[in-house]
């Protein structure tokens, strides 16, 4: 009896793992993976998705934006419809569009912004990183950390050089010194040679 139950539960933690409890779950047959309908759910975000799905269905829910990474684990997928929500079409929005430009480019059809007022309706296959405020606004960061980046660089570069430089510098210095103080003991040893067979 206990080994029922212990069976049962590790059955039933197997099965919430593999579909989100706010999804329903069909199994496509042996090894062909899953059918994950998350559809028409209030969804305001993605849920974790088991690995194995096959045919993911996210239309018709709240969601604005899904995060960089979420969906990168759905090697398997061959399906994915995710219209009819409200997409924040700021910079947050790109992740999705070139993950659907690999997945199911044919997707972007039907996908169009919600927000910001100016991309009202537009669809997100035409949108464009010029086209999208938030963007330009991070490229002069963007561009000072690259700047500072470089100018580090270089820095340690040029420091580098200069050590290099006096290791060398003083290495020829510290072989001049033990070249002459061999010449000098050599010299004094011939001295001595010679004023001894005097």
């Amino acid at each position: 009896t206990v080994t029922g139950f212990a069976i049962s539960l590790l059955f039933h933690t197997t099965q919430t793992e593999v579909c989100p409890p706010s999804c329903s779950c069909k199994s496509l047959g042996e090894m062909k993976g899953l059918h994950i309908d998350c559809s028409s759910r209030k969804l305001t975000e993605v849920p974790a998705l088991p690995v194995d799905t096959k045919r993911l269905y996210l239309q018709n829910n709240s969601l604005t934006s899904v995060p960089p990474g979420a969906l990168d684990s759905l090697r398997s997928l061959e399906e994915v419809k995710i219209f009819d929500n409200p997409w924040n079409c700021d910079c947050h929005i790109l992740y999705l569009k070139l993950w659907l430009e690999d997945i199911s480019a044919h997707s972007l059809e039907n996908i169009r912004c919600a927000t910001p007022g100016p991309m009202r309706m537009k669809p997100l296959r035409q949108l464009t990183g010029n086209e999208l405020g938030i963007c330009k606004k991070l490229l002069p960061i963007k561009c000072l950390e690259f700047f500072w980046r470089d100018l580090i660089l270089i820095a340690g570069a040029i420091i580098t050089l200069i050590l290099v430089a006096w290791a060398l510098k003083f290495s020829k210095k510290l072989v001049c010194q033990i070249n002459l103080c061999l010449y000098d003991s050599r010299g004094r040893l011939l001295g001595r040679h010679t004023s001894k067979n005097h």
